[in-house]
């Protein structure tokens, strides 16, 4: 596999240990700049609004140049700023400084998707998605740990200027290892066009109603683990950690079956997620049961990621497919916020902490039905004379590529 491809982690190490490690900062931050807990939430909500809005924006704004350009250019608004969140005088200032980080977010993945299946052949697309991604899960089981441990033993202000320092061995990685022919200009028109197919809107709707089954859950598994399985408070972390692992492994394994079984991976793994909750509803009170089943759920669904990212691009039929691919962060965005919220409707009513998960297998089951659609699209197109040209173009470019 190309050395580009580490660059691309490496950046989504970052990405994801500055998204999630302020959840276990907010009593630091709040404390260092004299405002409430709940105010410092606020900041959560600040950056997925940074993600929403900067994923189609700096993308379309992008694909008048390279992918190796737009993404360092990325890397150097992420890394200026984490800089100025680090120095914040007050909350103001973080505020704008963590929108202004957000908005590099989902524009890197969705450029970075793209450029990572440019540099390989295309039978390895899945997997190159997946290496990129596998930066963002191992945030969640190293960087976000070690960052709420600096935070809370020093200053949070030290992990934020960590993070920072991280963006500057991304811009340093991708100067050195990203090839050129990793991708082309491309016309914002012809992107656009590519929302005009039906088939892309399947894909994305797989994204916003398969996996809000994950957020719908994942949202309250605080709860569900300790007032549900028993589980003591102190041991929520390391079954987190496990989960972090499991979601690690599955998006590492995700990719070359994707490769190999194509969107069928994606609604066989839409079903097996619900089966799992539905284990799950009927033995969370049994600790062990639990955590395996979490584990498992973890596993299945990251595993589907770098599969749905793949595919939308392909879907696109354009020779960039920068948009689409960044409009399916977004589309994670919106799973997030979908699940999240009948998540807790069904909280709201009364019906306990087993309903969340209820709700996260029909809603996987949902998307089972969108990816069978889909599947059922794909197949009944005819080859691509675009696609084509990619794919004969990609397996080009991919030995220059491989010693970039």
């Amino acid at each position: 596999m190309p050395r580009a491809l580490l660059a691309l982690a490496i950046g989504a190490f970052g990405i994801g240990t500055t998204e999630f490690v302020v959840l276990g900062m907010l009593p630091d931050i709040a404390e260092g700049l004299g405002v409430s807990v709940s105010a410092v939430g606020l900041l959560i909500s600040a950056y997925a609004l940074g993600v929403v809005v900067g994923a189609p924006l700096l993308t379309a704004v992008g694909v008048r140049f390279t992918p190796r350009q737009t993404l360092v250019a990325l890397m150097v608004l992420f890394t200026v700023g984490n800089a100025l969140s680090a120095v914040a005088p007050d909350y103001t200032t973080l505020a704008v400084a963590r929108v202004l980080t957000a908005l590099a977010h989902g524009s890197f993945f969705g450029v970075g998707a793209v450029a990572a299946r440019r540099m390989v052949p295309r039978e390895k697309a899945g997997r190159a998605i997946s290496l990129m991604i596998s930066g963002l899960t191992l945030a969640n089981v190293i960087g976000v740990p070690l960052g709420t441990f600096v935070a809370q033993t020093t200053s949070w202000r030290y992990v934020l200027a960590g993070v920072a320092v991280i963006g500057l061995v991304t811009i340093a990685a991708l100067l050195a290892w990203m090839p050129d022919a990793a991708g082309e200009p491309t016309d914002l028109r012809a992107e656009l066009a590519a929302f005009r197919r039906r088939q892309v809107w399947l894909v994305l709707g797989v994204t916003m109603v398969g996996f809000s089954a994950m957020f719908a859950v994942y949202s309250y598994v605080n709860p569900i683990l300790t007032e549900l399985g028993g589980i003591p408070e102190a041991w929520v972390t390391p079954v987190l950690a496990l989960f972090g692992v499991g979601t690690t492994v599955g998006t590492l394994v995700g990719g070359p079956l994707g490769d190999r079984f194509g969107f069928a991976f994606v609604a066989t793994g839409l079903v097996a997620i619900a089966g799992v909750l539905a284990a799950f509803a009927v033995l969370a009170r049994t600790p062990a049961a639990a955590v395996a089943l979490l584990v498992l759920f973890g596993t299945i669904a990251f595993a589907l990621g770098p599969v749905v990212q793949d595919r939308v691009i392909v879907a696109a039929r354009v020779r960039g497919g920068t948009l689409v691919s960044a409009a399916n962060q977004g589309a994670f965005n919106v799973a997030n916020a979908l699940g999240a919220a009948l998540g807790a409707a069904t909280l709201s009513a009364g019906l306990g902490y087993t309903a969340p998960i209820w709700v996260g297998a029909l809603l996987a089951l949902a998307g089972a039905g969108v990816a069978l659609a889909a599947l059922h699209g794909e197949r009944r197109e005819l080859p691509d004379p675009v696609e084509q040209d990619v794919v004969a173009w990609t397996g080009a470019v991919a030995p220059l590529a491989a010693t970039a």
